[in-house]
């Protein structure tokens, strides 16, 4: 199957197919005597798996990890339920640190509807925050931006 055909079944561009090719996801497949990529019927499914994993929140690493479990032979299910607890985990924390951020945001927003912008000074930057630091932890960690 050449990659237009393969990219009209998959749903996927010609691009990226070549990406996950490139990134070890789709062997390589074997070319035509005109040089064209002819793809075997599986690299559909193989593609569906990719997209599916990807929706499931995989990186592309663990998919890859999954793919050559599959590929020696092996049955990848453990290796998938330990990502997909993994993954559950990391949900978990995140939804922790975005309900202390949500609660200081409030916080602030109280602080910003009692605070009348004439009694800011210019050292105060802006009042709404200048006291935050001293009453609250960070909401999380300091990012730099360009």
């Amino acid at each position: 199957m050449r990659i237009g055909d393969l990219a009209a079944v998959s749903g996927l561009t010609t691009k990226t197919i070549r990406f996950y090719e490139h990134a070890g996801l789709v062997p390589e497949p074997p070319r035509t005597p005109g040089g064209y990529r002819d793809y075997p019927e599986r690299t559909a499914q193989r593609l569906a798996f990719i997209r599916v994993a990807q929706g499931a929140g995989l990186t592309l690493a663990e998919i890859r990890s999954v793919l050559a479990l599959r590929d020696a032979g092996a049955a990848p299910c453990a290796h998938v339920t330990a990502l997909i607890d993994q993954h559950l985990a990391d949900i978990e924390r995140r939804l922790d640190e975005l309900r202390t951020t949500r609660a200081a945001l409030r916080g602030l927003a109280e602080r910003a509807a009692a605070t009348d912008p004439s009694d800011c000074t210019d050292s105060d930057i802006c009042r709404i925050l200048a006291g935050a630091n001293r009453e609250h932890r960070p909401m999380s960690p300091a990012r730099e931006h360009p």
